[in-house]
């Protein structure tokens, strides 16, 4: 089976992957590591580049899993990409990392992560950062 983890270059991307790649390689699941940039996005600080995806796949490789970097736009819509490749990979299970937002933020801007936890087809694994 897959697992599909959602990564940006952060320290709470690092807990979604250091967590998913532990679930794939207790359980023989490959991984698909999505790292997705808005569409239109001319530049991305999240997007990772060509040498960081392949010390992503090394990593999982030392792991003892085997791991592929989906790049895929999305629209405005990102629950809609988790879906897209969930059903393209069959995946069972999606790893996120998950920020601290102030009561605020949370009433005025919305949260992917929260779309994602609530519209998901298969389970979601929410990690936050250890530090």
């Amino acid at each position: 089976m897959t697992i599909l983890i959602g990564y940006i270059p952060t320290p709470v991307g690092e807990a979604a992957l250091t967590v998913g790649l532990a679930e794939a390689a207790a359980h023989g699941d490959d991984v698909v590591i999505l790292n997705s940039p808005r569409r239109g996005a001319t530049v991305d600080a999240d997007l990772v580049d060509g040498a960081t995806a392949e010390a992503l796949i090394a990593r999982a490789a030392a792991a003892g899993v085997t791991a592929r970097v989906d790049q895929a736009d999305h629209g405005p819509d990102v629950v809609e990409t988790f879906e897209s490749l969930v059903r393209a990979t069959g995946a069972r299970m999606i790893v996120i990392g998950l920020r601290r937002r102030s009561p605020v933020g949370k009433v005025l801007l919305g949260s992917d992560a929260q779309r994602i936890l609530l519209d998901a087809s298969v389970p979601v694994l929410a990690v936050k950062p250890t530090a």
